[in-house]
């Protein structure tokens, strides 16, 4: 079984879920989930989790994201990007600085109301599927976070800007609320999500490639080890006679280590045996002098 992850280049057309399925049989592993969903009409980085790193998903989900994003002025649609019904066309007035000034007003915090065509759930239902049955309910905004914006090409009613953001931002919306400020409406017409948290576009590989690598038998090449998404911790190493203790999942004493060093209280470390095998990572606890585990990747 294969434990890390991969970093998929997600084609048009394909949802989040699909990616995963198609890796189950290439890999021949059920043991897969993906770290955040991407629309089906978007491309790019999805980071994609296997065997032990499963428990990664959430983690990497909280990461920071950018996007480069098309957007239309002029139209909105059900959906808030050209996949959807068109509801209203407006003649678009405003000038090319007005509609740059608008872009940039976004940027800091603000309160997002999430699309109706989303899988967010409420009252434990889809809201895409309340949608389809042509149902609208309250959603209340999320705070989330445009830490920048680069205007990348303007060519009216057509603005092609980059887009570094927090987790749970929806870009459609984004779009639909520029138009909604500018008066004229606007819609996303294309998305490239260029970089999730640490994983970029520029080294990820589609399912199609990774079919390759795999009758090629390299698919250890493409598989980052789950202890590189915590290469930031310091690195711990226990001796022979502790390893049953922590492959159990147990606490340990600071003197049981190799290092001789010293921990801030609730310091994340990586431990490993003297092997290098990695076990998961702790934390250090100054009551006790001890590692307590936080997170198990046996």
């Amino acid at each position: 079984m294969y434990n890390g992850v991969i970093n998929i280049y997600k084609e048009k057309g394909f949802t989040s879920h699909d990616v995963v399925a198609k890796m189950r049989g290439i890999l021949k592993q059920k043991k897969i989930g993906h770290t955040g969903t991407l629309d089906p009409d978007a491309e790019g980085v999805l980071p994609v989790c296997l065997g032990s790193a499963t428990k990664l998903c959430d983690m990497l989900t909280d990461k920071e994201k950018e996007y480069v994003a098309v957007m239309r002025l002029g139209v909105v649609t059900d959906t808030q990007d050209l996949s959807g019904t068109v509801l209203k066309e407006m003649s678009v007035n405003v000038s090319e600085e007005e509609a740059l000034t608008a872009i940039k007003s976004f940027e800091g915090e603000y309160g997002q109301i999430p699309p109706m065509y989303s899988a967010l759930k409420v009252d434990g239902k889809r809201l895409y599927e309340l949608a389809r049955q042509g149902k609208e309910v309250e959603r209340k905004p999320r705070q989330i976070t445009i830490f920048e914006t680069e205007i990348l090409s303007v060519n009216m009613p057509e603005i092609t800007f980059r887009v570094r953001c927090s987790k749970g931002t929806y870009i459609r919306t984004l779009c639909h609320d520029i138009g909604e400020k500018l008066g004229c409406g606007a819609a996303m017409a294309d998305l490239k999500r260029t970089r999730s948290g640490q994983f970029k576009a520029e080294s990820a590989v589609t399912l199609s490639q990774l079919e390759q690598i795999r009758d090629e038998d390299s698919v250890d090449k493409v598989l980052i080890p789950v202890d590189e998404m915590f290469a930031d911790y310091a690195a711990v190493h226990v001796p022979e006679e502790i390893t049953r203790l922590v492959q159990n999942g147990n606490s340990f004493y600071l003197n049981q280590i190799f290092e001789r060093r010293m921990f801030g209280n609730e310091e994340p470390v990586r431990v490993y045996d003297r092997t290098g095998r990695f076990y998961g990572v702790y934390k250090f606890t100054r009551a006790g002098n001890k590692f307590v585990p936080w997170k198990m990747f046996l």
